[in-house]
């Protein structure tokens, strides 16, 4: 198949609400000498694509959006060697929300592995590799842990309650409604709080006897700091990886020390920095996957050229599991 010399991408020019993001033509990259071109099938939707947009992260402008996706290598550089045309890979990179895209061999790219597709590997990605890394490495999860889990029915929080059920903990996962809840339980959470008609605190302190948890994993930042600090236990950890309700607000060291509170704000690219740590952490995951230990739930897939409407669906809090936006 050959490639074209220009392409269609989801880009913005300037910060702001859903109306700033344009779908426009910009040219498809040539490919270096350890480069490979990837035609993108499928590609992952996930707040921090909001967080550029209102630029509460910063980046150069205009900027190509996205951060996952899988597709076809269609182009290799002559000093290739991990991959060739034809391959099915996934990949973790900026920019991804464009029909072909250029990447370094040895960046975060990973082949797609048997008994996944593509579908199912640019949904898996970011929020899955998330979700690993915070319940090995920033805070390893034991058999018999309380946790408390936000936002448990969205993409990363669903994956965070089937690995911490694989753990053995003990799950109390915050949803909106009784929808929400059913799909939560299934995946593994002993209780379901509903925090719009139930005081999470106080469910949290009746769940566990009033000893607290160990760790609340946050997404939502801003609404749910206090409620996560108050629910947790004596030498409890407040792992804030997530703004879905704004910036989580500053507060004072001197707070932390009733309860000998350690606070964590981990970032999934840094526990990935090299070819070597990719390599590991992807095969590891997706081996639960392929087990079946860990289902990924993709709720709805979106034409590209639909993203607006994709991030305002997500924004909106009413969705579940992944969505995705779609290339072909």
């Amino acid at each position: 198949m050959s490639v074209p010399t220009t392409q269609k991408a989801i880009r913005i020019h300037e910060n702001g609400g859903p109306e700033v993001i344009r779908y426009e033509d910009v040219p498809v990259p040539e490919v270096g000498e350890r480069q490979i071109l990837v035609k993108t099938e499928y590609s992952g939707v996930n707040f921090i694509e909001s967080y550029f947009r209102e630029g509460l992260y910063k980046a150069e402008l205009p900027l190509t959006l996205g951060r996952e996706g899988a597709g076809e290598v269609m182009k290799v550089g002559s000093g290739v060697k991990k991959f060739a045309v034809g391959d099915k890979v996934g990949y973790c990179q900026p920019g991804a929300y464009c029909e072909y895209i250029a990447l370094n061999e040895d960046a975060r790219v990973v082949k797609v592995p048997d008994n996944l597709d593509t579908k199912q590997v640019a949904a898996s990605l970011i929020q899955g590799l998330t979700a690993f890394v915070l319940t090995t490495k920033t805070h390893p999860v034991k058999k018999g842990d309380y946790v408390l889990i936000h936002a448990a029915a969205g993409g990363t929080g669903l994956i965070l309650v089937q690995l911490a059920a694989h753990f053995g903990a003990n799950i109390i996962a915050t949803t909106s409604t009784p929808e929400k809840a059913e799909l939560v339980k299934n995946a593994g959470a002993q209780h379901v709080v509903n925090y719009k008609t139930e005081d999470v605190v106080a469910r949290v302190k009746e769940i566990t006897n009033n000893k607290g948890v160990s760790v609340s994993f946050d997404s939502v930042g801003k609404t749910t700091w206090d409620i996560s600090m108050e629910s947790l236990g004596m030498h409890g950890h407040m792992v804030s990886f997530g703004n879905a309700s704004g910036a989580a607000p500053p507060f004072s060291v001197l707070s932390l020390s009733a309860k000998n509170i350690s606070v964590t704000r981990p970032v999934l690219f840094n526990y990935i920095p090299d070819e070597k740590s990719w390599d590991e952490i992807t095969k590891e995951f997706f081996g639960l996957v392929n087990a079946g230990t860990v289902k990924i739930a993709i709720s709805k897939t979106y034409p590209l050229k639909d993203f607006a409407t994709a991030i305002t669906d997500l924004e909106s809090g009413k969705t579940t599991g992944k969505l995705l936006m779609s290339h072909l």
